[in-house]
């Protein structure tokens, strides 16, 4: 009895629009046993030893790729063990139990087949790890972290910190794995988005609203909800944030602005699309549309999020508007056009066109890399009412130097500058 069960968690499918639907367990009764031979004993080589030998080294595919994603260590997984344990006493018997899950996750998977013909086969692995993500994916590979999105109500969760238990409360992540599953199921049949928060709202809230069409089931996620109810100043935050903005107050982490809504991204993304959406004619088209969109392609970016109006403007437009209002280097003493600078220590005084903001600079490497910057000696600060910045830099003789003055400067209402590349020559033969 007990071989059959393993082999039910381990490979179990169901059968949907004439494929198999997979699913791996595997994973989680080795994960038990290792974690009831790390807690009979105190020796953390022994722990790390077991941990490694009965089940990071005996793990699916799914659990080599959760380990790689997410960069978890055997250090930070024992602890994880450790420091919780009538959590893990409460978890075990669900966890365990996974395989009365796969009906209705196959149902959720079978919706979006349904609504998205073109939907390619991805494996569902149900792993354990150490409290960084309750579902993400790596190729065609879901990966669903059990110790965040089994709990129920029985899961003892006191000993957590104050932000995973109101995760736990507010989410009800084991009530919704099965919109889990499907909103990661979508993510393995996108293009990942260019380092643009934009784009990654989207990418998460076209995952979002399909997994709900999908499934026919509401967002367990409080950010839509919130979104909804606080449109107007949602939205308002956004455009004031949207070309330089700091990303935890959006995706994946708690927010920090008066907001105080975490993952509103979520919603931003959600509400596009459920508009892209409701505005087309072939429903089916449009689908198709928000999940093959190539967030490389801005363009196409912008027909989408310009044909529901989320915004005041075009985003071209709305780029343009802001781009006359940042703060510009007027010029650099002492370096002029075609002047090189004597080797040696100089000072450097950049001369902004406005006030800048004091408490934040930046800068980077130019187009020909680390070997030709300067050596700062020390930082002089700033004068003239705060629109002079002073450095004092070492250079050698017959080099060519460049520095990017980066948009990590901004003026006093936080409108970042526009970079500016510092390049000039010194004196001497090359």
């Amino acid at each position: 009895m007990k071989k059959i069960l393993f082999i039910a968690l381990l490979t179990s499918t169901n059968f949907l629009f004439g494929q198999r639907q997979s699913f791996v367990s595997s994973d989680i009764p080795i994960f038990w046993k290792a974690f009831d031979k790390i807690t009979t004993t105190s020796d953390t080589a022994l722990q790390r030893k077991y941990l490694r030998e009965l089940y990071l080294d005996q793990g699916s595919p799914g659990l080599h790729s959760l380990l790689q994603v997410r960069n978890y260590t055997d250090i930070e997984i024992l602890n994880s063990i450790l420091k919780y344990p009538n959590f893990w006493k409460s978890l075990r018997k669900a966890s365990l139990n996974t395989h009365a899950l796969y009906p209705d996750i196959a149902r959720g998977i079978s919706g979006l087949k349904k609504i998205y013909p073109e939907l390619k086969p991805s494996t569902i692995y149900f792993l354990m790890g150490a409290f960084r993500t309750g579902g993400t994916t790596q190729q065609d590979r879901v990966l669903i972290g059990s110790e965040l999105s089994l709990g129920d109500e029985t899961t003892v969760i006191n000993e957590h910190p104050a932000s995973r238990q109101n995760f736990y409360k507010n989410y009800q992540p084991k009530k919704n794995i099965a919109l889990l599953c499907t909103h990661e199921y979508i993510h393995t049949q996108q293009h990942e988005p260019p380092e643009n928060l934009l784009s990654w709202c989207l990418y998460e809230g076209v995952a979002e609203f399909v997994s709900c069409l999908a499934t026919a089931k509401k967002s367990n996620t409080p950010a839509i909800h919130f979104g909804k109810a606080n449109q107007e100043r949602v939205f308002k935050k956004f455009n004031e944030e949207l070309f330089f903005p700091n990303w935890d107050d959006w995706l994946w982490s708690e927010n920090t602005n008066e907001l105080k809504e975490r993952d509103l991204g979520y919603y931003i993304g959600y509400e596009i699309s459920e508009r892209y959406y409701r505005l087309s004619r072939d429903k089916q088209k449009a689908i198709k549309e928000l999940i093959q969109l190539d967030y490389s392609n801005e363009k196409e970016v912008e027909r989408i999020v310009d044909a529901t109006k989320v915004f005041p403007d075009s985003l071209k437009k709305m780029w343009e508007e802001y781009n006359k209002k940042r703060p510009t280097v007027l010029h650099i003493a002492p370096l002029q056009t075609g002047t090189k600078l004597k080797p040696g220590i100089v000072q450097l005084a950049i001369t902004f066109s406005e006030p800048m903001d004091t408490t934040t600079r930046g800068f980077d490497y130019g187009p020909l890399g680390e070997k030709h910057i300067y050596r700062l000696k020390r930082i002089i600060g700033w004068s003239n009412n705060a629109t002079t910045f002073t450095i004092e830099v070492e250079v050698d003789a017959g080099k060519q130097y460049q520095t990017y003055i980066t948009s990590n400067f901004r003026n006093r209402q936080g409108i970042r500058l526009r970079p500016y590349l510092m390049d000039f020559d010194t004196e001497g033969n090359k």
